[in-house]
């Protein structure tokens, strides 16, 4: 049984070719995030083994991200509701334990399916006359929206998650044709505007909310992105082993290097491809 008051499980859902960005996630986690409201806190790797302060760490092993993350759910935590992070996601503003507290009571008495809790444009929303700390609850407008299915912060049902977990599928393989899916099954789906996703404003007809929390994706396509360098610039205020680790993330951002430290190979041009193809062939 989860040993969470309300049923959640907070989990992390890791790949260990991204273990350079475990320190600043667990970092601004630690330093933002109030570890008194009440989740089960998984910290999910594939086979590396680690210590992620507050969390316990679980291994699915290797395998395609859809799978590994089924077996996750099925066989490593126990919880009827998931809160999902990626190990990109850091924080940038506090939350608030009120706010999540009341979240988790009203998704367990109604039964939601799906709540996401950051702020897109791609997502077009109907307002309700429910509010948690101000936040509407608002409903999705599933025809009107994209991304029904996205890997961002969102509070779901698991048993509906593992439903979308289809065999074999990377990461935008099952953003795109799960949001397919979705589509085509219309289920209810509800948005609230609590975490300002990359600075992203409020897309809800809101009644002043209180303490908005606030996060950023800092990883695109296996590189840092430039969310990074304000956070690079908390870390070199801190102590002498954050500024070490501020340097590393400097010169990956500048070098434009994968999260493995190596350079990013460059894509070639398809018809400078051809090109070197057929003189070869020609010669």
């Amino acid at each position: 049984m989860s040993k969470s008051k309300y049923n959640v499980a907070l989990i992390v859902h890791a790949c260990d070719g991204y273990e350079f960005l475990y320190e600043g996630f667990e970092h601004f986690f630690s330093k933002y995030w109030d570890f008194k409201i009440p989740c089960d806190y998984y910290f999910a790797t594939e086979e590396k083994e680690v210590n992620i302060s507050g969390f316990e760490n679980i291994r699915s092993g290797k395998g395609a991200w859809s799978d590994r993350l089924a077996y996750l759910l099925k066989n490593k935590i126990e919880a009827d509701y998931i809160l999902y992070f990626q190990e990109d996601m850091w924080l940038s503003k506090p939350v608030n334990r009120i706010f999540f507290e009341q979240l988790f009571e009203l998704v367990s008495d109604k039964g939601w399916k799906q709540v996401k809790l950051h702020s897109s444009d791609v997502y077009k929303t109907i307002a309700t006359d429910m509010f948690i700390e101000g936040f509407n609850v608002a409903e999705i407008d599933n025809r009107q929206s994209d991304f029904l299915m996205s890997h961002q912060v969102t509070l779901w049902q698991k048993d509906f998650l593992l439903a979308q977990l289809h065999k074999k599928e990377h990461p935008w393989r099952n953003e795109r044709r799960g949001t397919k899916r979705l589509k085509k099954l219309n289920p209810q789906i509800f948005h609230i505007d609590y975490f300002a996703e990359n600075g992203c404003t409020e897309i809800n007809i809101n009644q002043q909310p209180k303490n908005r929390g606030e996060y950023h994706a800092v990883s695109f396509n296996s590189t840092l992105n430039f969310n990074v360098v304000e956070y690079i610039k908390l870390l070199n205020k801190g102590k002498t082993e954050l500024k070490k680790y501020a340097a590393e993330l400097q010169h990956h951002y500048d070098n434009n290097l994968t999260h493995g430290g190596k350079a990013k190979p460059k894509k070639e041009d398809i018809f400078k491809k051809f090109k070197n193809w057929f003189l070869k062939k020609k010669g």
